[in-house]
């Protein structure tokens, strides 16, 4: 089957999305997932966007967290108030979030790039509600490209804290316990965290790739002490991705960079 690194990434995150379970998206590939999970394997998913919208059954792929989409059909129209209340209520299992680098411990910078926080050498929009939700939701998934720029020793920046410096890090730092990251998935793997020393580590190889471009893509070591082939998209995921999720390709047809 032909699919692109784009295809494979949403497929392989909406696997992750169980029927009853509650997730926070965004716009893209988030929404795509979570659409994809929705139609396929979890019809019970309840969505939620930043802006306000609580359980929709989304009918075609929105271009904005307020887009009209994101409230069709839904159990509640509400604000950012009531989401964040919610995220506060530990009421999240999952939430998707991204960045401009991310570290072995799954810290996130979506802030800056450079040494100087006042003279940066780039900055970016920073962090939105992603610290709120990398913070109180039980599950973060990170879904980005691989790339030695992006998979980072240290991130110039937390934006978002993953498991900051290593085990018990959070707890120290007064977050909730058993919160915190739980997949990162790019176009060449799937990678987790280490239970015991809370490091990133590998899970799975995409097919058509070796460990060894999954290393060499990666600003650090990663642990690697079994993993798996990613299972392929099957047809009928690509075909409800192609034809109900994106028929348009506004994400699917993006080049994964």
């Amino acid at each position: 089957m032909d699919y692109n690194p784009m295809e494979l990434m949403i497929c392989v995150a909406s696997r992750y999305l169980e029927d009853g379970a509650t997730v926070s998206v965004g716009t893209g590939i988030p929404c795509a997932a979570a659409m994809l999970a929705q139609r396929l394997h979890s019809p019970n998913l309840i969505i939620l966007f930043e802006a306000g919208g609580i359980a929709p059954l989304l009918p075609t792929m929105p271009i904005s967290v307020g887009d009209s989409r994101t409230m069709y059909k839904a159990i509640y129209t509400a604000s950012m108030g009531e989401v964040m209340e919610s995220l506060q209520r530990g009421m999240i299992d999952y939430c998707f979030l991204g960045g401009a680098q991310i570290d072995m411990y799954g810290n996130l910078n979506s802030t800056m790039i450079g040494e100087d926080y006042r003279h940066p050498k780039v900055r970016f929009p920073g962090s939105g509600g992603a610290n709120d939700f990398g913070s109180l939701a039980w599950r973060t998934i990170v879904v980005t490209p691989q790339s030695p720029r992006r998979f980072v020793p240290r991130v110039d920046f937390i934006t978002t804290p993953g498991y900051l410096d290593g085990p018990g890090a959070r707890e120290r730092a007064g977050l909730p316990p058993g919160t915190g990251p739980y997949k990162v998935i790019t176009n060449l793997a799937v990678l987790g965290y280490d239970e015991e020393t809370k490091r990133m580590m590998v899970e799975s190889v995409h097919p058509g790739y070796t460990l060894k471009d999954v290393q060499e893509n990666t600003g650090f070591e990663l642990i690697a002490k079994g993993f798996s082939t990613t299972p392929p998209p099957t047809r009928e995921e690509l075909k409800v991705l192609r034809e109900e999720v994106d028929p348009l390709k506004l994400v699917i047809g993006r080049e994964a960079k």
